[in-house]
């Protein structure tokens, strides 16, 4: 072997060498006899270096893999005897090898079990028992290529064959089913005796192979006979080790695998029962005396698998009508659930979290009856106060610097409200009462609560929202008793004072259920103001918090938004109070604004949202709106002439950033208006005129284009909205600076632009767009024409999308009846925009860019294609667009696997019926006369094709013509 390339598998080696070895790998992989040399090494130890060896196991592991049928009966011989030497020499060697290697080693054995164990290895398990006797070493290396096998076999996780398509996954798993059969014949009772033997002679004295041992037993007993396992020679071995402390967790894994193995109905409750009794009696069941929170977690995974298993068992009885067994078993399920209950409130979550699928589960068999006993009464109402316990924070949480810890409670959260809206379900009134006790008890004394408490009272308010539903969120109408609970739940949370909390949980937590209640302002509007100041003042967005004035800062906008018109009063006080939160901070004052200029969107928009919706006249709805927006456009200018003298560009980025800000404000405010107030009929269309011809100005600045482009440019989109044809006039200048010194992102983001002004206008701006469709053409054809590397991914892809937005303008035009654009562009330019739709639709491998092209030509042929279509475009159907249809579906690139792809085929079937409809007989004629035979395509499905394409009903031809192209392609 190449000794120099070999010291480049040292992690520690420099990036040369570490090349060198990979690509010294690369040239054994694809040797004749590469791995000989290999094998030869791992069978004499010729290597002592631990990288070197695990690189001979890749190079067989390789070869195995994908050139195994290659090789002739004696190599294969030899790799068996290879691994077979290598195994006796583990149990020699001084020192065991290191993990990495002996899980590589497995994992070549158990690609060599799958590949030979149906023909020419039966006794592969035989062979390596006979080698490793009870030798520690071997047994390790025995159990880690079962696990190997297991996970060859059964296991998901692994990927398997590089070709993901279903019929390579099917011949796998026809493969694994017939693996696992002859494995149940021949030899699963031997290897099961071999575990037994191992457990038996290692509980004692070797903890790391009694665990493994145990880990293969509960990844076998899935698809294993399970008598095999679950007898009483087995089970009791299993309940013995439950004593071990370094066994319990292993063991408990190993049951919990028992225990969810498929059978039927009764046998399950019978094993289970029999489980726990013996389980309850060594003392397993008193977890309070338990302080090992690891093996607990394990338990309580147990302990939820016996319960779901009973679950699974009663519902399948039920279906079968057996109601005898049914209510053993549902008898079985209550006597688990005072254990549940201990374990859901078990302080460490992980231990809750396990046992929630089985409280779950059982809330629904209680949902399902048609009457509940005290007892199980008392069980809800039990299950209902852990709940609310365990949805408490605890002191170690870290509000500000939120960590793996934390995120992890808040998904323990979620699941805990899952319980909760479940019981809903089961007992509504239960958990009304229930919330409506806490949350009362808490708030009467919430200057003297733990901020924890007052948290989670609040939250349990806001969680009802959704575990009682209601349509619209009229929590206040309907059932009287409901409606008359939250109210008051409302008006204690708004009077009580508890908003001047200090802890951003209980602030944030207030703000949220004001806004999901925003419906008891409605019902109570005297106590709107009260909330307004909370939100205005330092509890809210003035908070000293970023993280609560962030949040709050979108829960004030949607509380204005949903109050609308009650919103009426307090107008122009809010928006006096508000001013200074919007004031754009330029860079140069090093003033700290209090909101991010994200929050001040948010501020924008609810002082648009105020005006607007506000009852004033039109005149005066034109002054708040100017006051509003003055400002920004007098800095706006400000900033423009600040940033064409910057000289340092991070000064320079800090402005554009600053006039990108304005611009985005401004647009902001506009979201308010709509189909019933529009900004005619608020009377402002004149300020936002004024914007425009403030914001223009940017668009020809040298500087930070890209920055300056988008905010300007995503305004003009608002304005085409919001303005309507009052937008015209400013289009042309604006479209003529923006595709000055363009790059191919800015192309494909200033098309969307008059594509938008084509479809709402269309023909009113039919001038414009003839004026500057040659132009915008001319930029995209130069940015697509300029070389680029070979190897640069984003430049290609920029190409392609640039390409793609290329097409759907040109769909645009020809969509909006506006095909004179094009026309009207002279013989040469027109000839060469068809000729690029025509290589749109057969060159590029891109199916999006062939399914707008085929569209463009089936509506091109559709307006010209006629008798009076433009002189030679007949011709140009017969001559390009016919071949089009046949050259881009026979191409090796296009997959008609592809979901894109089929539909840039039906498109293309659509374009072909659009030519038999516009030029009749004329087109089969010359399909069946010329065009097809010159493909060499059989007389026969020559006719098949014209009587399809004939056919009225255009799918029928759409299906046709995909089994066409399949049969057509080798």
């Amino acid at each position: 072997m190449d000794e120099q390339a070999l010291l480049g598998l040292n992690p520690n080696a420099d990036a040369d060498f570490r090349q060198r070895a990979l690509a010294y790998f690369e040239q054994l992989k694809i040797s004749q006899d590469a791995w000989q040399v290999c094998a030869e090494a791992l069978a004499q130890s010729v290597y002592s270096d631990d990288h070197i060896k695990f690189f001979c196991f890749q190079v067989l592991e390789h070869q195995i893999k994908f050139k195994y049928s290659e090789l002739t009966e004696v190599q294969q011989q030899l790799i068996r005897e290879t691994l077979i030497t290598w195994l006796q020499a583990q149990m020699l060697n001084p020192q065991p090898e290191k993990t990495f290697i002996r899980n590589k080693a497995a994992q070549v054995f158990a690609l060599l079990f799958v590949t030979e164990y149906l023909t020419k290895w039966p006794k592969f398990f035989f062979d390596i028992l006979s080698v490793v006797d009870l030798n520690p070493r071997g047994v390790d290396m025995y159990l880690r290529i079962l696990m190997a096998v297991d996970a060859e076999l059964v296991d998901r996780d692994v990927v398997h064959t590089s070709e993901a398509s279903c019929f390579a996954l099917m011949l796998e798993a026809r493969r694994n089913t017939l693996l696992k059969d002859t494995m149940r014949e021949q030899c699963i009772p031997s290897l099961v005796e071999s575990w037994y033997q191992i457990l038996q002679n290692y509980q004692y004295n070797n903890s790391e192979l009694t665990c493994q041992c145990l880990e293969v037993v509960g990844a076998y007993v899935s698809w294993i006979d399970l008598s095999l396992i679950a007898n009483e020679r087995f089970i009791n071995m299993l309940l013995g080790h439950m004593s071990v402390e370094v066994l319990r967790e292993e063991a408990c894994d190993c049951l919990f695998e028992i225990v969810n193995k498929g059978m039927d109905p009764i046998d399950k409750t019978k094993l289970v029962e029999s489980l726990c009794q013996v389980l309850q009696s060594a003392g397993l069941f008193s977890i309070d005396q338990e302080d090992d929170v690891d093996f607990l977690a394990r338990f309580s995974k147990l302990v939820n698998g016996m319960g779901q298993a009973l679950i699974a068992s009663w519902t399948k009885l039920i279906k079968n009508g057996d109601m005898k067994s049914a209510q053993d078993t549902l008898q079985a399920i209550e006597a688990k659930v005072a254990l549940m209950l201990q374990l859901l409130i078990h302080e460490d979550d992980d231990i809750s979290s396990n046992i929630i699928g089985f409280c779950y589960d059982y809330l629904h068999i209680l949902k399902q009856l048609s009457a509940l006993s005290d007892q199980q009464k008392a069980n809800v109402e039990a299950i209902m106060l852990a709940v609310m316990k365990k949805l408490t924070y605890d002191e170690e949480y870290n509000f500000e610097n939120e960590g793996e810890d934390e995120a992890m409670f808040v998904e323990y959260r979620k699941q805990l409200k899952l319980l909760l809206d479940r019981l809903a379900q089961v007992s509504p009134e239960l958990l009304l009462a229930s919330v409506r006790r806490v949350f009362n008890t808490t708030l009467q004394n919430w200057q003297t609560t733990r901020f924890m408490e007052v948290e989670v009272a609040i939250r349990l308010l806001y969680m009802l929202a959704e575990a009682l539903p209601v349509s619209h969120g009229a929590h206040f109408s309907g059932d009287v008793t409901k409606a008359t609970a939250l109210q008051d739940m409302m008006r204690t949370l708004v009077t009580s004072g508890v908003s001047a909390y200090q802890h951003t949980s209980v602030t944030l937590e207030f703000f949220e259920t004001v806004v999901r209640y925003e419906k008891f302002f409605a019902v109570e509007p005297q106590h709107i103001p009260t909330v307004l100041m909370a939100f205005l003042d330092h509890r809210g967005l003035r908070h000293t918090s970023p993280k609560v004035r962030s949040r709050t800062a979108y829960l004030f906008s949607r509380f204005v938004k949903s109050l609308n018109k009650q919103m009426n009063p307090f107008i122009e006080d809010v928006l006096n109070r508000i001013q200074d939160l919007m004031e754009l901070s330029p860079p140069e004052n090093g003033y700290q604004a209090l909101l991010s200029s994200d929050d001040q969107l948010f501020i924008y928009e609810t002082a648009g949202v105020l005006i607007v919706n506000s009852e004033y006249s039109a005149e005066r709805k034109q002054v708040l709106m100017r006051n509003l927006l003055t400002p920004l456009m007098e800095k706006f200018k400000v900033l423009l002439e600040k940033l064409m003298m910057a000289q340092d560009e991070d000064r320079q980025m800090a402005l554009a950033d600053c006039l990108n800000h304005a611009v985005g404000f401004a647009s902001r405010t506009s979201k308010a208006f709509s189909n019933k107030q529009t900004v005619k009929q608020c009377g402002c269309s004149e300020v936002y005129l004024d914007c425009l011809q403030t914001f223009l100005p940017a668009l020809s600045c040298p500087l930070q284009k890209e920055v300056l482009r988008s905010g300007v440019r995503t305004f003009l989109h608002r304005m085409i909205i919001c303005l309507e044809e009052e937008v015209l006039p400013f289009i042309p200048s604006a479209s003529e600076h923006m595709l000055k010194d363009c790059e191919a992102k800015d192309l494909q983001e200033f098309i969307p632009l008059i594509n938008q002004i084509t479809a709402k206008f269309k023909t009113q701006v039919s001038p414009f767009l003839q004026q500057m469709f040659m132009p915008l053409l001319h930029a995209i054809f130069e940015v697509l024409l300029l070389p680029a590397e070979e190897n640069d991914q984003s430049a290609a892809l920029e190409k392609q999308m640039l390409r793609r937005s290329y097409f759907a303008f040109l769909q645009t035009v020809t969509g909006s009846g506006m095909s004179e654009v094009i026309a009207n562009q002279g013989a040469e330019n027109v000839e060469r925009v068809l000729f690029t739709v025509i290589q749109g639709a057969v060159d590029y491998p891109d199916p999006i860019a062939q399914k707008t092209c085929f569209i463009i030509l089936s509506k091109l042929v559709e307006l010209w294609g006629g008798k009076d279509g433009p002189v030679g475009f007949a011709d140009f159907v017969y001559k390009h667009i016919v071949p089009a249809c046949f050259l881009a579906p026979l191409k090796q690139t296009f997959d008609l696997a592809d979901a894109q792809t089929v539909l840039a085929l039906s498109e293309c079937a659509v374009t072909l019926k659009t030519i038999h409809l516009k030029r009749g007989p004329e087109c089969i004629q010359y399909l069946q006369q010329e065009y097809l035979p010159s493909l060499q395509v059989a007389p026969e499905i020559i006719q098949e094709f014209c009587q399809a394409l004939q056919q009225p009903d255009a799918k029928v031809f759409k299906n046709y013509l995909k089994v066409f192209f399949q049969r057509a392609k080798p």
